[in-house]
């Protein structure tokens, strides 16, 4: 790949992916035909979707080493931006899992998929554990598998023992920081700086900042140039995750894949939510405040979401998570600016970041 080809690296990522699971499924197929379910999962879970973060791996490692790659590494870097894919798809899987969430990129979610086929097949147990069950195994599964594509990239092995410190790190993060999640929602607090803490260490960090890192390190990059990405790419994640907060309450569903409304149908604590409780409180509006609060992680139709979307709006949190967006971004181009990495990488990356923080799904 000599020149960038964002639908041809997205196609390549795609390609390493069918071509590792293709490895797999012949590993697991003595299992049988029980294995084969939870490959068509695996599959189902990793197709689609925009490879953000295997494009931020991509681009950590150009901008640290902006020379030509060969074919082989070229490959070996592609490999390692995949891996991202694996561990991104196993969140999701858990995630969705915990939030008993209906669908995923407009169609069931593992769980309920799982579920449906236990169902349908007339099995003893529990359709709804069953379906549990499978996900959290096919889940780990794809931790495991990012680990592993990893490890296999066929990059030099001091780099790849590099990058998996990075990797390390970043699941270790996005894993506290689900917890951390759970946590917030059963004790039902609605703190802005909570929030944050969750944005940051649940969705944030591993969206762009690790990417890069992990990028960064399988081209031997040392803590500057660790430290000069992460400046760009921690505020950048944290304005993704802001507008895919906004998304989960206003977002188009024949766009975003997921139900109209759904983070409120979830009670997700988000920041979005919390900045409206507080806005509420501080016109004075407890009725209303309390109508919200009330409101979060119940069955909504459209008429009571869009009286929700109507008090989210009145108490400024809409324009409140809108400006912290742009004042992340303008703060992560900044950044990008004073870090003086290769110019082409650096164009890409600022690309990057504004379609990451103004997309519509």
């Amino acid at each position: 790949m000599t020149s960038w080809d964002e639908a041809a690296f997205r196609a390549g990522v795609a390609t390493e992916i069918t071509a590792f699971l293709d490895a797999m499924d012949a590993r697991l197929a003595p299992l049988g035909a029980d294995a084969g379910r939870l490959m068509a999962g695996a599959r189902t879970a990793t197709e689609g979707g925009k490879r953000l973060r295997a494009a931020f791996c991509w681009w950590g490692h150009r901008a640290v080493s902006p020379g030509p790659l060969d074919a082989d590494d070229e490959r070996g870097l592609l490999r390692a931006a995949a891996s991202l894919e694996l561990l991104h798809a196993s969140a999701l899987v858990h995630d969705d899992l915990m939030d008993a969430s209906e669908t995923r990129r407009g169609r069931p979610a593992t769980h309920r998929a799982l579920a449906e086929e236990h169902r349908a097949a007339g099995w003893d147990g529990r359709p709804d554990a069953y379906g549990a069950a499978g996900a959290i195994l096919l889940g780990d599964l794809l931790l495991s598998w990012s680990d592993e594509l990893l490890r296999r990239c066929g990059l030099p092995a001091d780099a790849v023992l590099a990058a998996l410190g990075v990797l390390d790190e970043c699941r270790s993060e996005v894993i506290a920081g689900q917890f951390l999640d759970v946590s917030v929602q059963a004790r039902g607090l609605e703190d802005v700086s909570e929030a944050m803490t969750v944005l940051r260490y649940k969705s944030a960090k591993y969206s762009i900042e690790r990417p890069l890192h992990l990028g960064a390190a399988l081209a031997g990059g040392g803590p500057a140039d660790l430290e000069a990405l992460g400046a760009f790419g921690l505020p950048l994640g944290e304005a993704f995750q802001l507008r895919d907060d906004l998304l989960g309450v206003f977002g188009d569903p024949a766009v975003t894949g997921k139900p109209a409304g759904d983070d409120l149908v979830e009670g997700k604590q988000t920041v979005l939510v919390a900045l409206a409780l507080d806005g509420l409180a501080a016109q004075g509006r407890d009725t209303d405040r309390e109508r919200l609060a009330r409101s979060l992680g119940r069955h909504l139709d459209e008429a009571r979401l869009d009286d929700l979307r109507t008090l989210i709006v009145d108490s400024g949190a809409q324009d409140q998570v809108e400006s912290a967006i742009t004042g992340l971004v303008e703060h992560a181009d900044a950044a990008l600016d004073r870090a003086g990495l290769d110019p082409v990488a650096t164009a890409e990356l600022r690309r990057l970041g504004a379609a990451a923080t103004a997309r519509t799904a």
